[in-house]
């Protein structure tokens, strides 16, 4: 039976049901909507609706039936209920009978579905920071692993100077840090209890908000029951993070699908997480680091989804917010798988030094060093940045690195330049002169590993 019936002299249209009903989705609110349910069992208890001994029915039944949910979930949808609530207040009926209909006496579905909703978001936001922990922990260890091997950087995916591959790895660290911060940031707003409220002007009970959100665990209760039961702000803060989030896992899969290319060859990917061909036998596929580039756009969407679902809503509560769940669902199942997969394709990595060495020594990486070399003689940045791209084309000319120069015709590019030249063009020297905070040389990379490490 429909909680809301009573109105209404025929039945729903079996396709209206169809399109109506949002169990398929909010089932998986059943442990929040119990949890709730019983916070408010023992609210509307404590301002007389209810007396102390059936409170302790109502818990004892709620109890048993988020036992039998989550030890056999598929009654949940077998049941044919409108939505999760229909089917905890229709189970609690079939329990204890007429009693369970006083459970939902001053609470409307409104302040309900926003109270589940905000319970299940800090919880499932919670394993979120656990998993961006978890990858963040396996770059740290991949940079502890691989901190001194030298390999080319990039601008404009051209090699532009050389780089630790730690460097490259704390890279990515302070990404997700970023994340981190973010997702607690969203969560300490989410730490509002909805229930009490109603449907849209408060409840007529006077119960206690304060002591009823403190039992569910939020930090206050809301303060407006308007605000309260159309607010979805939190779902859509925390597709955002997920947007940003999954941006920093496309961008480094983008990286490591590069870096693993036959063009590069600058590292090797464990076969956990690579697949091959159905007809060329060589092929060894980077599947996994593909696909969390691609769910990144799916993640982009439900974002999108939600802010357009919100953007024009009258207040308060409108049947178009029964939208909000679905995508978020999703956009929660796919960063979590992503960041899971992202952990397991670092924690088999291997960096193929000899190949990222030698890519670094190409391209004229060196070329900010002689021009800083010339800027040490004291010719001013501009005319010595001109000076070695003259120099560079010669290079290129001869198809040699403008280290194999002879001192002769270097000189002819610059009187300034003397024998010492050499020193300043090689790849350890460009990175030792990287020593300010935040640089590529290894003394600055293993101290910013070491406050990674000590934070860890």
């Amino acid at each position: 039976m429909a909680l809301w019936g009573g109105r209404f002299s025929q039945e729903s249209s079996a396709l209206f049901k169809l399109f109506n009903d949002s169990l398929p989705v909010d089932y998986r609110l059943i442990e929040q909507d119990i949890v709730g349910s019983i916070a408010w069992a023992t609210a509307i208890t404590q301002v007389g609706v209810l007396t102390t001994d059936e409170c302790t029915q109502l818990h004892a039944a709620l109890n048993e039936l988020l036992a039998e949910t989550a030890e056999n979930p598929e009654l949940i949808i077998a049941s044919g209920a409108e939505d999760i609530h229909s089917f905890v207040e229709q189970s609690l009926i079939a329990k204890v009978g007429d009693l369970g209909k006083k459970l939902h006496t001053g609470r409307s579905r409104n302040d309900q579905v926003a109270t589940d909703l905000k319970l299940w978001c800090k919880k499932e936001g919670q394993e979120q920071l656990e998993l961006l922990a978890k990858l963040r922990a396996a770059l740290i260890e991949l940079a502890e692993r691989e901190i001194d091997a030298v390999m080319p950087g990039y601008t404009h995916l051209q090699r532009a100077q050389p780089v630790l591959f730690g460097h490259w790895c704390l890279a990515y660290v302070e990404m997700f840090e970023r994340d981190i911060s973010r997702l607690e940031d969203a969560l300490k707003r989410a730490d509002t209890c909805p229930l009490g409220t109603g449907a849209l002007a408060g409840t007529a009970y006077p119960m206690d908000r304060v002591k009823l959100a403190h039992s569910l665990g939020f930090a206050s209760p809301t303060l407006n029951s308007l605000d309260t039961v159309s607010d979805r702000d939190h779902v859509v803060e925390i597709c955002s993070d997920a947007s940003i989030s999954m941006m920093h896992l496309s961008r480094m899969a983008e990286d490591l699908i590069f870096f693993n290319s036959g063009e590069a060859g600058f590292i090797e990917l464990d076969d956990e997480v690579t697949s091959g061909s159905s007809l060329m036998p060589q092929k060894k596929n980077p599947d996994a680091l593909e696909l969390i580039r691609g769910k990144t756009g799916r993640v982009y969407g439900s974002l999108i989804g939600i802010l357009t679902t919100m953007k024009a809503l009258p207040l308060a509560y409108n049947k178009d917010m029964q939208e909000d769940k679905e995508g978020l669902f999703d956009v929660m199942d796919s960063w979590a798988i992503c960041l899971e997969m992202a952990a397991l394709v670092l924690s088999g990595l291997q960096v193929n030094r000899e190949r990222t060495l030698s890519a670094a020594q190409q391209g004229y990486a060196n070329s900010t060093e002689l021009a800083d070399y010339l800027v040490a003689k004291g010719m001013p940045f501009r005319e010595a940045h001109h000076v070695v791209g003259e120099a560079v084309v010669v290079a290129i000319a001869k198809q040699t690195p403008l280290e194999d120069l002879p001192l002769e015709e270097l000189q002819s590019f610059s009187a300034m330049i003397e024998a010492d030249v050499y020193e300043c063009l090689t790849i350890e020297s460009c990175l030792a002169k990287r020593e300010a905070l935040g640089g590529t040389s290894l003394p600055q990379v293993k101290s910013a590993l070491a406050g990674k490490q000590a934070n860890n």
